[in-house]
């Protein structure tokens, strides 16, 4: 245990100090260098991109082009190896292909992955989920909309198709009368001999904003004196119940959702690593500094201390730069 402990310290040692003042030309050079000769100077790679912003990691990438005729990205998918190959390249795409390239992915890799693909849909307003579905096409000469078909099923599969289909309305307005009408519609809903009608479930989870659905809780709460999210729980089933908990969850809260997904990705026995670099490097450049803060508030412990006690290596060392922290 201590042998490994002194081998870690000595390892991260050996990182050099991010120079957060270099040129993209100067990033674009170190990097070319740590390519050179035998094997990879893999501290190198991780304090640089580890420590600069979107707008900086596309003008290395263009620079490294330029000075070099080379994709950054194609040279850091040979250089680099498994989990650490992983985050450092989904962290130097755009959002967007984070997102169409996660969903390829989950929808028709080795191993589907529904519930990834569902989390980042029902995690997407519509403006992103048109994005999303211009890009897929081109770069996979498919159509989203096929993949989700030919991978969901049942209720699921009609929900997200509904969902990625229906342009709602992303602001903060809404109408108190209409929240309170779905509230009812969503108290009338029983178990029918036939099966469920999930119908209004459906209508009401694809039509409406995040902050009508955070205020249809609060609502359902009040008149019925029930949680709407017990009630989803109770009266679906399968991946469909965890598209709408999903939606539910991210609505009334994001922050907390995603301490939620973390805690889960790395309570227990084995690591879901695939989850935290989604989550890290998805949200590090938009909220991810609450998203610690709600972390340590529900868990009582620090999200940067479990994240280093989860990983070793350059990649502990590439998650804990993204989450702003060094050790």
């Amino acid at each position: 245990m201590f042998k490994r402990q002194a081998l870690e310290k000595r390892e991260m040692s050996t990182l050099p100090k991010p120079s957060m003042h270099s040129s993209s030309r100067d990033d674009a050079v170190q990097l070319n260098r740590a390519f050179k000769g035998l094997g990879c100077d893999t501290a190198v790679v991780v304090n640089v991109l580890g420590n600069r912003n979107a707008s900086q990691r596309d003008s290395i990438q263009q620079e490294y082009e330029t000075l070099f005729s080379d994709d950054l990205k194609k040279q850091l998918a040979l250089e680099l190896h498994g989990h650490l190959k992983k985050a450092v390249l989904l962290w130097m795409k755009s959002p967007v292909e984070r997102d169409v390239t996660t969903l390829r992915q989950a929808l028709t890799g080795p191993i589907i992955d529904i519930k990834t693909a569902t989390e980042i849909i029902c995690n997407r307003i519509s403006s992103q989920i048109r994005q999303i579905k211009q890009v897929y096409t081109p770069t996979f000469g498919t159509l989203l909309e096929y993949d989700i078909g030919y991978h969901t099923s049942g209720d699921h599969r009609k929900f997200l198709l509904a969902y990625i289909d229906t342009t709602r309305y992303d602001g903060p307005e809404i109408e108190r009368v209409l929240v309170e009408e779905d509230a009812i519609a969503i108290s009338k809903i029983e178990v029918k001999k036939s099966g469920m009608d999930e119908s209004a479930f459906i209508q009401i989870f694809t039509e409406r904003s995040s902050a009508h659905l955070a205020a249809l809780a609060s609502a359902y709460h009040k008149m019925f004196r029930k949680e709407l999210r017990k009630t989803i729980k109770r009266e679906t089933s399968g991946n469909f119940k965890y598209a709408l908990l999903t939606i539910l969850e991210y609505a009334v809260d994001p922050t907390k959702h995603y301490a939620t997904m973390l805690r889960k990705a790395m309570k227990g026995l084995g690591t879901d690593d695939s989850t935290l670099i989604r989550i890290l490097a998805t949200r590090a450049e938009i909220d991810l500094q609450k998203i610690k803060e709600e972390y340590l508030k529900k868990y009582k412990r620090p999200l940067v201390e479990v994240v280093h006690s989860d990983t070793s290596g350059y990649y502990r060392a590439f998650l804990l730069s993204l989450l702003g922290s060094k050790f």
